[in-house]
């Protein structure tokens, strides 16, 4: 099987910080399980039945459940790993105009920093370069993280 990239960019895109993506290394299936699903977990050896959950969620314990208990699962890199600051950073002294990238290079500097930075990439018209930028990045990252995982990738 071969996983997608473009899929893993997606579910990279949408990392959050109260939890992670897994992909199923069986099925090529990704699934984000938030940090509340898994302590759902810490119930169902309780004896909890869950039924104030919504279907969704259900189906969430069960996939958090099989990801704890088989081998059949691999985390994706988590928003930490990605590190969004430095992937703003590199876009900053990636840009032609001296100017332009100097001052948004030290606009990320300090308290503040992402705001300063989107304030400036939508000051100066370049909301679609940076985009452009991240998803190419992001591809990067997804596909070394297949490599290491010695997952095939199209």
């Amino acid at each position: 099987m071969k996983v997608k990239i473009a899929e893993i960019v997606d579910q990279l895109e949408i990392s959050f910080d109260t939890g992670n993506s897994y992909l199923n290394k069986t099925t090529g299936e990704l699934h984000y399980i938030s940090d509340d699903i898994f302590g759902c977990l810490d119930g169902a050896d309780e004896g909890e039945t869950f039924e104030d959950l919504a279907d969704w969620e259900r189906d969430l314990v069960a996939v958090a459940k099989e990801i704890n208990e088989t081998d059949n699962y691999v985390q994706l890199p988590s928003k930490y790993e990605l590190n969004e600051y430095r992937i703003m950073e590199r876009f900053c002294l990636s840009l032609d105009d001296e100017q332009l990238r100097d001052k948004m290079y030290y606009s990320i500097k300090g308290s503040g920093a992402f705001q300063r930075f989107r304030d400036n990439i939508h000051m100066h018209g370049i909301e679609k370069d940076w985009f452009e930028f991240r998803k190419q990045w992001l591809h990067t990252i997804a596909t070394e993280w297949c490599e290491s995982n010695e997952l095939e990738f199209e």
